[in-house]
């Protein structure tokens, strides 16, 4: 009874299914359907998982088949989908190679182990409907004092398996350990199946347990020391360039005495590493992970620092190689530590900062189980230590500005990272002891008075250090997964520019950089150096280079790069257009890079300085840029006779597996997910963040938008989980969290004071925790930051009304008129109501403390907030049904600002009596006109035929001064960047889904139409077109593409579901099949994979007819091993429609299924059948055209549901559910695969309303009941254990 219940509550009571006895006779034959789902994915894994657990192993009969196992949400990976070839190796006298990308790390008394599980092909689904028991294995690799170091035995499971099992504490591993392990699982009929094994390392946990020490170049910590923070900072930047390089030996004697010359032998090594900003660590010139970028992950770097662990047993272990010295290097990068000291929307000054600095030990583990440290990094007062430094080959390292490499220094130092080439004195020294007098309470002091987070103290006077680098924070293992080469693509485009410039288009924009594969040809030297290609300082050496600039679209007067949409930190002089800022506006910008004419541009630079080797072996070995990352999808080399060979483009982003997909017939919306998930892989190295060029900051609004949509598309559990524990470390005393995961000063200005940031923007800590529980189930996260919430609240209720009076937002809102002083929904078409979202996410702050608490057992906290949040909400509607007019709006309001009524529906905020008279009179608000900068350049410059076309399908409107573009309310989007998804999720959720489809898929400004037309591959951060001010590669407006899985197809997760076991099949249809003929998506959970796939069937050939025939709907359902879903079907208009369910008795071979539809749906997408043009801008006429070209983004391809051939599936036969939709009762499904046909579904007209700028007089006229989920307003109150609606 409380599963129905359940059910009810998120159905509004309605709609559901209960399961029936009665027979229902259809015809299931079924059609193979060319079009499938491509089921395309960067799973970082590349572990053999799959294909070595498919393979059944003798013996084993099991119907539960585990993969993809994890330590603390940390899978081991193998090779990076994008991971290039390996670079040219100096010659070594071993054939030693690293055996994974990644390898993850614990501490001893922190191990929680996980997996996933699926069906295998051919079981039984009621053998495979649960999992009885588990049994763990693990062993230390190639230790033989013992076999097994842990074996759990069989362990029987109760109704539901654990969320993770830890490790005993009886038996903790010690640091410097490989542990190997794999998990055994036993189905209903008791058979049992196991995993290949996987494994990971034990590293250092307590400042005790590092004999290493933080190290630095000498000269570089001088830098640091004596001439305080008064000097120049861009000249002293300067003399921390060339980056160094650091390398150790280890001698061959020294392996000798540990193995006790030959009494025992090495089992294991492992090499634990740190470096600030980036490191690239090597052992006998061999990289050991194609990482690099931003490595370790961006944190606060003076509270906490991430440390990577290597497997590099093959090194150490195998014949002769205890004989043999080895070296291991590590190549330094700036990151986020160093980076040039320029000011714009980062701020350097606010980040902590020091000299490149690296920490590192190797582990030697002996067959007996004898642990080792050697050559742990110690400075020279050191005499045992071989530790070295010096100047290397990278000039210069820059995340915002990119890399300059000298390729000379580098071939002259080939070999530097092995025993084969002799240490020049003269060049290395040994390194020093990184010091500073800061300590880490007093630069949190300063920074805190800088935010108004504390009060200055009377006395307080700002200190003067001798040494003042930043204080480096508590070294722990990486939490997350690196940042890794995930795609690899190949140009589509080269176009030659003249003087030796040339364009790569590679089709998709992404984050990353080129990669050679078969190195640099010589450069050549043109006449003149095109614009931003120069390098003065080569050039007046009379040195030659090769340039690279990046760029995410093409500058409309030139045809080359626009370099002025991607400036870093939004520094640019406008562009030859200076639209948004006047030419020479950066001329005097402190430490602005030379030769980038007044464009802070994405450049790297190869450049050769005559040292001991040939030009062309120099270049020719040259593969890629190592520490910084670009936005883009162009690229100009410049400047060489003929195009380098094998070039691509290097995607990179943190490597996390792909969770969920999904698609459509409608390329307009699978193109709005294409968008989405192509910038969200652009935007999270580490952090979420807003642009892969701009900024790069991790902002919290951004996550409060999109999280549920990159929840869905990616396994996130350990990302969001360091996303939540970088707030905490930048939440301060008083309790305020902050803007950014590292506060950066940007918009303070917005929030209520005293150091908080905007409080929708402070409040993605809390929030994103409840979500992280319902996806992950990980109440160690909730264990961890339940205090830092609650201090949240607490902060917001000393100060929340007093600070929003002095804002100006009077306590019974008479005076206000919208706007005020916040962020609100950022970046809308209409005004935006701040005082409704500060105050909304007050209550969502609330309601997130009592959601934590209940989970963690705190009931008095739970009651508290609970009640608390309550009130928030009830004095929210109070204000908003004052006027009288039932439009839940602010008293003085107009219906004009966002969000308006549908995030006070979503999220239980209007009173379950009001919701249906507030939601038909959210039907009376319309569009208006836009007239932005770009959009009227664009019309001034467009040919009349096409204006004429465009004033027929509302586009544009015509008007006393030509022609003008607008924006619908209800054809298209206007809402910003949080109202979008409240807009949609409510209209689908409240029975007017068929009107959610409409603004998905409309055309004009304000759409991803409008975006795909003007070349978009990713989103934009804005509705309109920007070509100097706002990015084009942002998924701050992404929270359509959890609409469209959940609602256009049908799966999400259920309201109140923890960790992913209990999801929510909610297929929704159009009113006309030319909407949309078919959907679905796969929603991945801890426990494996749901899916959903519906189509309309029996359509008629006559295209007319899409909004009038009676057709026949097919739905497709698949629940995991250990699973449980709830189905509701729409309740039908005709009373001739018929629902029935059938189970299929085995489950199919899904994985060749998939395979199947993801070859079908790849030569679809290389037929380019989706979207079907593009405007064009003709520079040498100054016009506009329309070119009609196919396009891969928006192709349709079919779900692999509907690939499983008839016979590989026993269905029962279909059983009869009409009465129950009817009833409107539940139906609970478990573990299974499922056919659902509905019978005689009427197709009707779309609704057209006033056109597209106007809004819907059909349901907000009085005569119009509400609809169906209009009836029951006893279900509308929010739940505590709701997390979908908590905001």
């Amino acid at each position: 009874q409380q599963a129905v219940d359940a059910v009810k509550f998120v159905a509004y009571g309605t709609g559901l299914l209960t399961q029936r006895d009665d027979d229902y006779p259809v015809d299931d034959d079924q059609e193979a359907d060319d079009d499938a789902n491509s089921g395309n994915s960067n799973d970082a894994s590349g572990d053999g998982d799959l294909a070595a657990s498919e393979a059944e192993a003798e013996g084993e009969s099991g119907s539960i088949i585990p993969y993809d196992l994890s330590v603390n949400h940390l899978k081991l990976i193998t090779d990076a989908p994008g991971r290039p070839p390996m670079p040219p190796l100096p010659p070594i006298e071993h054939s030693a190679s690293v055996s994974e990308d990644f390898l993850p790390v614990v501490t001893p008394a922190d191990i929680n182990l996980r997996w996933r599980h699926r069906p295998r092909a051919g079981s039984s689904t009621d053998d495979a409907s649960r999992v009885t028991a588990y049994r763990i294995e693990a062993r230390r690799v190639g230790v033989v004092v013992s076999e097994s170091l842990w074996d759990s035995d069989k362990v029987e499971v109760g109704d539901e398996l654990p969320f993770s099992v830890p490790w005993p504490a009886t038996i903790y591993p010690n640091a410097g350990e490989i542990i190997e392990w794999r998990v055994e699982l036993w189905d209903n009929a008791n058979g049992s199946h196991s995993s290949p094994w996987t494994k990971f390392a034990v590293g250092p946990a307590e400042e005790g347990d590092w004999k290493g020490q933080w190290v630095v170049h000498p000269a570089d910590m001088k830098t640091f020391r004596g001439h305080g923070k008064g000097a120049d900072e861009c000249e002293v930047w300067k003399r921390r360039r060339s980056l160094p390089l650091f390398r150790a030996r280890l001698p061959s004697q020294s392996i000798r005495s540990i193995v006790e010359n030959g009494q025992d032998a090495l089992a294991s090594a492992l090499l634990v590493v740190s470096g600030l900003g980036s490191f690239r660590a090597s052992v006998d010139g061999v990289p050991l992970s194609s990482s690099g970028p931003i490595d370790p992950p961006f944190t606060d770097y003076s509270k906490r620092v991430m440390y990577r662990g290597f497997d590099v047993t093959s090194f150490f272990v195998g014949e002769g190689a205890a004989d043999r010295s080895h070296a291991v290097g590590i190549t330094m990068g700036s990151g986020w530590w160093d980076h040039r000291p320029l000011r714009g929307f980062a701020k350097f000054d606010l980040l902590p900062r020091g000299p490149a600095t690296v920490i590192a030990q190797l582990y030697l583990t002996t067959t007996k189980g004898n642990v080792h440290v050697v050559i742990p990094t110690q400075s020279g007062e050191t005499s045992k230590s071989t530790w070295q430094v010096t100047r290397g080959h990278i000039r210069e390292s820059d995340l915002f500005t990119g890399e300059i490499v000298d390729v000379g220094v580098m071939a002259w130092m080939e070999g530097w990272d092995t025993t084969a080439v002799k240490i020049e004195t003269e060049e290395w020294v040994s390194p020093a002891n990184y010091h500073t007098d800061v300590k880490p309470h007093e630069r949190r002091e300063e920074i805190a008075i800088r935010a108004k987070a504390m009060d200055r103290p009377k006395d307080w006077q700002e200190r003067k250090h001798d040494d003042f680098a930043a204080p480096i924070g508590k070294l722990v293992p990486s939490e997350v997964p690196p940042v890794l080469p995930m795609e690899k693509l190949a140009p589509g485009e080269i176009h030659d520019l003249g003087s030796g410039r040339w364009l790569f288009d590679f089709g998709k924009t992404i984050s990353g950089m080129l990669h050679f594969d078969e190195g640099l040809p010589v450069p050549i030297k043109p006449e003149t150096y095109p614009r931003a290609h120069g390098f003065r300082a080569a050039s007046e050496e009379g040195q030659s280079f090769i340039t690279i600039i990046y760029g995410e679209s093409l500058e409309m007067t030139t045809g080359d790069i626009n370099r002025v949409s991607v400036a870093g930190l939004g520094l640019h002089d406008g562009g030859p257009r200076h639209v948004s800022n006047s030419a020479g506006a950066q001329d005097n910008a402190p430490c602005f890079p030379d030769d980038q004419d007044g464009i802070l541009s994405q450049r790297d630079v190869f450049m050769y300085s005559k040292r001991k080797s040939r030009t062309e072996r120099s270049y020719k070995n040259v593969r890629q840029s190592h520490f910084t990352t670009h936005g883009f999808r162009f690229a100009e080399v410049c400047c060489t006779a003929e195009p380098p060979a094998g070039v691509h483009a290097l995607m990179y982003r943190t490597a996390f597996d792909e969770r969920g997909t999904f698609d459509s017939s409608n390329v307009l919306i699978n193109g709005g997910y294409e968008l989405v998930k192509n910038a969200m892989n652009s935007n999270m190295l580490s952090v979420q963040s807003d642009c892969p060029h701009r900024e790069k900051l991790p902002y919290g609004g951004d996550l409060v938008a999109d999280s549920p949509a990159a929840m869905h598309m990616f396994d996130l559990a350990a990302f969001y989980g360091k996303t939540v524990r970088d707030w905490m470390d930048a939440q301060w005393d008083n309790g305020a969290y902050t803007e950014t995961s590292v506060w950066q000063d940007l918009n303070d200005y917005a929030g209520i004071g005293h150091g908080a940031g905007e409080t929708v923007w402070a409040t993605a800590p809390p929030v994103l925790t409840v979500r992280h529980m319902q996806h992950y189930g990980d109440v160690r996260l909730l264990d961890h930051s339940l205090a830092s919430h609650v201090r949240w609240v607490e902060f917001l209720n000393r100060h929340f009304d007093s600070e929003m009076e002095k804002k100006g937002y009077d306590r019974d809102l008479k005076k206000y008129d919208g706007e005020g002083s916040g962020l609100g929904d950022w970046l809308a078409l209409r005004g935006r109501d701040t005082f409704l979202t500060h105050t909304a996410f007050y209550m969502a702050a609330a309601r997130c403390v009592a959601y934590i608490a209940r989970k963690v057992g705190d009931e008095n906290m739970a009651k508290k907030s609970s009640a608390q949040a309550e009130i928030i909400r009830k004095r929210i509607a109070s204000l908003y049904l004052m006027n009288g007019k039932d439009d839940f709006d602010f008293p003085n309001g107009h219906a004009s600002n966002t969000p308006g009524p549908e995030m006070s529906l979503f999220s239980r905020i209007v009173p379950g009596e009001k919701r249906c008279v507030v939601l038909k009179n959210w039907f009376r608000r319309s569009g208006s006109l836009w007239p932005g900068d770009e959009e009227q350049m664009f019309l001034n410059e467009l040919d009349e035929s096409y204006a004429r076309e465009m004033l027929k399908t509302g586009e544009l409107v015509k008007g006393r001064d030509g022609y003008t573009m607008g924006w619908s309310q209800w054809q298209g989007f206007n809402e910003g960047i949080f109202g979008i998804r409240y807009a949609l999720k409510t209209l689908s959720d409240m029975g007017f889904h068929h009107i959610a489809l409409r603004k998905a898929s409309g055309f004009g400004f304000g759409t991803p139409e409008y975006m795909m037309s003007h070349n978009a591959t990713t989103m934009w951060e804005s509705w309109w077109r920007s070509e100097d001010l706002y990015s084009k590669n942002h998924p701050m407006l992404g929270a359509i593409a959890e609409w469209m899985p959940s609602s256009v197809a049908g799966v999400s997760h259920y309201p109140s579901t923890v960790g992913g076991r209990h999801m929510l099949f909610w297929p929704r249809f159009p009113k006309s099949a030319a909407m949309l003929e078919y959907a679905s998506a796969v929603q991945g959970t801890p426990i494996g994979d749901y899916a959903i796939a519906w189509r309309f069937e029996n359509l008629p050939e006559d295209k007319s007819e899409y909004n009038s025939a009676s057709v026949r709907i097919r739905i497709r359902l698949l629940v995991p091993p250990a699973g449980i879903a709830s189905l509701r079907l729409p309740i039908p208009t005709s009373k001739q429609t018929k629902y029935s369910i059938s189970q299929s008795a085995l489950f199919p071979d899904l994985e060749k299924a998939r395979e199947e539809a993801s070859v079908k749906c790849a030569k679809r997408r290389r037929r380019r059948l989706g979207f079907p043009y593009s405007w064009e801008y003709e520079r040498d006429k100054k016009r506009w055209r329309k070119h009609v070209s196919g396009k891969s983004i928006g192709t349709p391809c079919e779900s692999f549901l509907f690939s499983v051939m008839p016979l590989s599936a026993q269905w029962s036969r279909h059983t009869d559910v009409t009465d129950d939709v009817l009833e409107g009762n539940g139906k609970i499904l478990p573990t299974g695969f499922y056919d659902v046909i509905v019978n005689n579904w009427q197709l009707e007209e779309e609704v057209e309303g006033t056109g597209r700028i106007g809004n819907l007089p059909e349901y907000y006229k009085s005569s119009y009941d509400g609809g169906l989920y209009c009836k029951d307003s006893s279900t509308f109150e929010w739940n505590i254990d709701d997390a979908t609606h908590i905001i």
